[in-house]
């Protein structure tokens, strides 16, 4: 009866009522991602911010091995035990989840105004009309260069293919240097360095990518086919043995500064920050010709989105309100230099070379990689299948349109679109 009679004056207390009442509310959200090197980022710099706001709502960042994140999560969403929230793969993988009702419709999140529709275009529907996941960042491709060797050389930064070239031959003259550090051995590199990389500027970036995705061109057609000329000429500034060259090698042949150029996405930044010696500059894709409106390739890379069976709905919406916000891009964007915000926001970049990438959005537009969205679905894998015809032109043992006959063969047997 004593015992019962304490209990009842501790319910009662008014102090003890307001901390039981205040620890009910609070909620706990885990956070899925592969991304297991941003862990000391998300303890020290983006939790702390939101909950400087937010201290009601706990952050669990619970990162997986990037090579086991696809198979994990989707075991995980199957047997009801993922968590709240679900970092994003850009567009078939997190698409999926969301055709199978694993991530929550987003459009109406607040937020989600600043982000344009290329910067969505990797966690929405084909028809636009759903996005499922909050952009976080993107890569830029363009090209990293060694400030010191072209210094020495007399050379100024190109801004047209002509420019390029002498540059090239400037540097391949003078013997000091490989002209341009890239290897054709692992393909990607080919194809995500070289054909994604200039191509842009030749297909006039979303105008070309949207009129293939609706059959209003084909791979063969000019605008397709002259990337993979320019690629062509490349073979004679890649230096000895570039055949054998994997993508490693080539980060070593820059960073070492054997190399004067380096065929880029914005992801080396933060790698190289910390291997070279000399100082980095860097310069968008050249134009054809002077004048020309230039394009480059902003790659959406990961984005956010909300396990549609969390239990803690609103708590992971104000979360990820905050995550849509100028103040998550600018942390973000500066804790991993060369991952930019696709915030419509501008953020002022710290990293002088970061700052160099991020420029080309106010003069040039953006798109994505053209084989990224919609048509690599089928097999032939058009995305897997531009590394091979990429290396093997640049390799000389394929013409630029004997390449582009097989790539449009190969996307003609199986999506529709193009049948015409």
């Amino acid at each position: 009866m004593k015992r019962a009679s304490i209990m009842t004056l501790l319910l009662a207390s008014p102090v003890l009522g307001a901390a039981g009442s205040a620890l009910a509310q609070e909620t706990t959200l885990t956070i899925e991602s592969w991304r297991n090197d941003d862990l000391a980022i998300w303890q020290e710099k983006l939790i702390p911010a939101f909950q400087e706001k937010h201290p009601d709502i706990k952050i669990v960042f619970s990162p997986s091995a990037p090579t086991e994140y696809n198979a994990a999560l989707n075991a995980k969403l199957d047997a009801g035990s993922a968590g709240d929230l679900i970092t994003c793969r850009p567009f078939d993988a997190s698409l999926e989840l969301y055709n199978k009702k694993q991530l929550a419709d987003l459009t109406d999140l607040p937020g989600m105004e600043n982000f344009s529709d290329v910067a969505k275009s990797a966690w929405s529907t084909d028809d636009g009309s759903a996005t499922f996941c909050v952009p976080m960042a993107s890569v830029i491709h363009g090209f990293i260069y060694n400030k010191d060797a072209f210094e020495e050389l007399g050379l100024e930064v190109p801004e047209t293919e002509e420019e390029f070239f002498a540059v090239l031959d400037k540097i391949k003259e003078d013997g000091n240097y490989i002209p341009m550090a890239m290897g054709t051995k692992d393909l990607w590199e080919a194809a995500t360095m070289g054909y994604q990389n200039i191509g842009p500027n030749y297909w006039k970036g979303e105008e070309g990518r949207q009129a293939l995705i609706k059959g209003e061109q084909k791979l063969t057609d000019p605008q397709w086919v002259e990337p993979f000329a320019t690629l062509a000429r490349w073979k004679d500034y890649l230096g000895d043995g570039f055949e054998a060259q994997s993508y490693p090698d080539s980060q070593n042949l820059f960073t070492l500064g054997r190399a004067a150029i380096f065929p880029a996405g914005s992801w080396e930044i933060s790698v190289f920050n910390t291997q070279v010696d000399f100082e980095m500059g860097a310069f968008a894709p050249p134009v054809k010709a002077a004048g020309d409106k230039c394009y480059i390739s902003d790659h959406t890379d990961i984005g956010i989105g909300l396990n549609a069976k969390s239990p803690n709905q609103e708590a992971a919406k104000t979360f990820l309100s905050w995550v849509a916000s100028p103040e998550f891009a600018d942390i973000y964007a500066n804790a991993l230099p060369g991952f930019f915000s696709l915030s419509s926001t501008p953020v002022e970049m710290e990293d002088p070379l970061a700052q160099e990438f991020v420029a080309w959005r106010e003069k040039c537009e953006s798109t994505i990689r053209s084989t990224y969205q919609i048509l690599s679905r089928g097999t032939p894998n058009l995305e897997n299948e531009t590394w091979v015809k990429s290396a093997n032109v640049i390799n000389g043992t394929q013409t630029p349109e004997e390449a582009a006959a097989e790539l449009q063969k190969g996307l003609e047997s199986w999506y529709e679109p193009q049948q015409k």
